[in-house]
């Protein structure tokens, strides 16, 4: 269904402003809230959040200089992880007040203003001139809505420099997949403005907006693994989490938590990230290997 700016800021809202406490108590140092990489199998979550922030930026060979738009910020650790260690200005938004104060805060501590801007804005807000480098959204597409994916995949084209590369990062369902309860109790409780698509359905509407597809890697069980890591924390610290949300708010999360980490362990839904261009984009000149994507050291 379609849905209003309003409508969108409120069910981010619902999800994201528990309070930036309460996030903090599962999650890594960074606050990324997204499938981690786990490149070493007996890694730790805050190595393999890490990780993950590196592969993004490999997979959208980030270069000195370079302007990327991250759609869906969070906490802005993404922003921040690239102009950190790739020099690129970045731009961040996200719909969460929450989100976007932290994030501005972080990013004044690190001594990155003017490098690297986080804000409250909804990425259909930007002006009809903005246009950048590279575009990510991780973990975004989950709340864009299916009938709104031609005029997302669009927008994000009409914002992309030619030559550039946006990657997709985002949940999808099973090719048989049906509702079920879990999925009743997600979208009242926790995700309001959740949908889901499959794989090929996301990738036909990419392909109609005129996206060409250069790769395109699952990470199921990394979230499966990221999820329990998650609960696992939470648990630990269950006191504290109930002295900052309740006991209520406390149980919805666990539980949310520890059914997606199963879901994703036995195929129900998956995690794919989809790097393309645009099509007939003559600049473009793609590796023919992805050797460079797996370098042990960070820049």
């Amino acid at each position: 269904m379609r849905r209003s700016k309003k409508r969108d800021a409120e069910a981010i809202s619902y999800h994201y402003d528990q309070s930036n406490e309460f996030y903090a108590l599962f999650l890594d140092p960074l606050m990324v809230y997204t499938c981690a990489y786990y490149r070493d199998p007996d890694g730790k979550l805050e190595q393999a959040q890490a990780d993950k922030l590196d592969l993004v930026c490999r997979k959208l060979r980030l270069q000195p200089g370079e302007t990327l738009l991250d759609i869906g910020c969070g906490w802005g650790s993404l922003a921040i992880w690239a102009a950190q260690h790739y020099g690129v200005r970045s731009h961040g938004v996200t719909l969460s007040r929450a989100q976007a104060e932290f994030a501005a805060a972080r990013i004044e501590r690190e001594g990155l203003t003017g490098r690297c801007l986080v804000e409250y804005r909804d990425f259909r807000d930007l002006p009809a001139d903005a246009r950048y480098d590279k575009i990510a959204a991780v973990g975004v597409i989950e709340h864009v809505g299916i009938a709104n994916y031609p005029a997302f995949f669009g927008r994000v084209r009409t914002m992309l420099n030619d030559g550039g590369y946006y990657l997709n990062h985002g949940i999808t369902h099973e090719f048989h997949w049906k509702p079920t309860t879990q999925t009743d109790f997600l979208y009242k409780y926790v995700f309001p403005n959740g949908e889901l698509a499959g794989l090929t359905e996301t990738m036909t509407e990419q392909e109609r907006a005129g996206w060409e597809i250069v790769d395109v890697e699952g990470l199921r069980l990394h979230y499966a693994r990221t999820c329990r890591e998650w609960v696992e924390r939470l648990e630990a610290r269950a006191d504290e989490a109930r002295a900052l949300v309740g006991e209520r708010i406390y149980r919805i999360w666990r539980l949310y938590l520890t059914c997606s980490s199963v879901a994703f362990q036995e195929g129900h839904i998956g995690l794919y990230q989809v790097l393309m261009r645009k099509q007939w984009d003559s600049r473009f000149d793609v590796p023919t290997t992805r050797e460079d994507l797996y370098a042990r050291e960070y820049r």
